[in-house]
């Protein structure tokens, strides 16, 4: 082994050297002490061949340094830089370093680098350049002889911090698919019910095409009379103008449909004693007992009241829902007026506010030569404007009832009244409300097809109209020049037990003429002339229309009032 050059053992003893380094190998580099520094107690754990240890109070005392390993197997004694634990003197040195690190942690340079820079050591032969490091013996080399150092990882939190994130918002993104697909379900569960529910209540209600009431479901058709209906017969009276304007109110709490049916006025009814009569007549004859019976009888329905309601009521029940909104189909003069051209109470336009005034004139207008179911529409009309600005609570309704202070049928009372209407004005609110004409033919009689549609769906009845089989059937031409003789005719000869036939209107001529073309005819000829108030040389034999009896042609000698 060689050890010259070991600090302060053997050689020159004057000589003093440090270590600055180690070389590639892990060889110490040294540099030569100035004479004048001062040498200093040095620390070294392996130098056990210089035969001191250390001291670590300084004190001189040198302790036996039991001998060290050495890793390389060189048989040289690393020296190791002076420790002075209390920095007592000399200049600091540097620390050892076994692996050949710089005391900063950094590589050492390479040993021709270091050389240049420290002062020539004697007999010390460094490696080779050009010369490959021969190989050391492989030894065997154990776990403890190695120090692992863990330094931590700065970036090691960002990436947990980034992971943590990352999770999250996949976390995030899952959950609010999985939100929007349990309320999509729920959409679809909510649409589901709502349209089961429709359809049950349609079928419910008979408004499904093809199940409703006049359908056939299963085979069997749902009979309309089946349906259940609260139906009132309504009579307008005109106080100032005259005549009457008759209404059916109905109520199907069946199919929850609310419908206003006006009856014309020639409608053929049969009284109490058996005879035939229209409607009008009946109103004005029998009263309200009476017309409601025959009615039931015509219609084959169930009237539970009668409502007379004179015009002065129906203004003050106007004014009272607080003016009704009407799409008016003509101007209504003012009544009242004395001027000619006054301006009309009633303009001709859709919503239309009409006051209690207003809708009264509206309700019973007729134009001259106009007919009378024109005017029945315009009643119409108002009814189911008062209807929508009903009150739909019974109780509020009752007391507008009340408040009319009208003398009522004694088949229907103010609370009973009230609480009908407050039904129908729900309906009329709601788009469940319609207003019908019932057909009537030129005779008065309904048909059966004509009047299907009133009689059987919405009344639930059957027509019956009085057997007209041994009544003797008038045809009636008009030629007197004047429109309304023709109905006023109508009347007089369907109160006279007569069968009326529209014969239209003819040229006008100065006399009037009654016809019959068989025999047997002639009394009955006789008897329409003295009904009509025509003289009896009117009376002739000849042709006439090939459905009547007796044809009569009225002419300008005809006066209605006379009959």
């Amino acid at each position: 082994m060689n050890d010259r050059y070991d600090a302060g053992y053997g050689g020159d003893q004057g000589d003093q050297y440090e270590v600055v380094g180690y070389d590639e190998y892990g060889r110490p580099i040294y540099r030569q002490i100035a004479a004048q520094q001062a040498p200093q107690q040095s620390y070294d754990p392996y130098a056990q061949q210089q035969g001191y240890g250390y001291d670590p109070y300084a004190t001189g005392t040198q302790q036996p340094v039991p001998q060290q390993y050495d890793p390389y197997g060189t048989g040289q004694q690393p020296v190791t830089p002076s420790y002075d634990p209390y920095a007592t003197g000399g200049a600091p040195q540097q620390p050892y370093d076994p692996y050949g690190q710089a005391a900063a942690g950094g590589r050492q340079p390479r040993v021709a680098e270091q050389t240049a820079q420290t002062a020539y050591i004697p007999q010390q032969a460094g490696p080779a350049e050009d010369t490959e490091a021969p190989e050391r013996p492989e030894q065997d080399y154990h776990t403890e002889q190695f120090a692992f150092v863990e330094e931590p990882d700065g970036d090691s939190e960002d990436v947990i911090d980034w992971l943590n994130f990352t999770e999250n918002r996949t976390e995030r993104r899952e959950e609010a698919k999985r939100r929007a697909r349990s309320r999509l379900i729920g959409l679809v569960v909510v649409l589901a019910l709502v349209a089961v529910g429709g359809v049950g209540y349609l079928w419910y209600a008979g408004k499904l095409p093809g199940l409703s009431s006049g359908s056939k479901k299963g085979g069997t058709t749902t009979a309309a009379g089946a349906q259940n209906r609260d139906v009132i017969v309504v009579h307008l009276h005109n106080t100032k103008g005259g005549g009457t304007s008759t209404a059916l109110l109905v109520d199907n709490t069946t199919t929850k449909q609310g419908t206003t049916v006006l009856l014309p006025n020639s409608l053929s009814l049969t009284d109490d004693d058996g005879t035939t009569t229209t409607l009008s007549k009946s109103v004005d004859d029998d009263g309200s007992s009476g017309t409601r019976d025959s009615l039931d009888t015509v219609l084959g329905t169930d009237i539970e009241g009668t409502w007379r309601l004179d015009t002065p009521y129906l203004q003050n029940l106007v004014d009272l829902v607080g003016n009704i909104e009407v799409d008016t189909n003509t101007d209504v003069p003012d009544p009242t007026a004395k001027k000619k051209g006054t301006e009309p109470l009633v303009h001709q336009g859709k919503d239309q506010t009409l006051s209690g005034k207003a809708a009264v004139a509206y309700a019973t207008y007729r134009a001259s030569g106009e007919a009378q179911n024109a005017q029945l529409q315009r009643f119409g009309q108002v009814m189911a404007g008062v209807l929508r600005k009903l009150s739909s609570d019974p109780t509020a309704a009752t007391t507008t009832v009340q408040t009319l202070a009208q003398i009522l049928d004694p088949s229907l009372t103010d609370k009973d009244l009230g609480t009908f209407l407050a039904k129908l004005a729900d309906l009329a609110k709601g788009g469940d409300y319609k207003t019908a004409l019932l057909p009537v033919q030129s005779d008065g009689t309904l048909s059966a097809q004509a009047s299907a549609s009133v009689v059987k769906d919405i009344l639930g009845g059957t027509a019956k109209s009085p057997d007209q089989g041994s009544a003797v059937r008038v045809s009636v031409q008009n030629a007197s020049g004047v429109k309304a003789n023709t109905d006023k005719a109508r009347v007089v000869l369907l109160n006279g037990g007569f069968t009326f036939l529209e014969g239209g209107t003819g040229t006008a001529t100065a006399t009037s003429e009654v016809v019959y073309a068989d025999a047997k005819d002639k009394e009955n000829a006789t008897e329409v002339a003295k009904t009509l108030g025509l003289p009896a040389g009117s009376v002739s034999k000849g042709k006439t229309t090939s459905n009547a009896d007796v044809s009569v042609v009225l002419g300008q000698d005809y006066k209605p009032s006379s009959s």
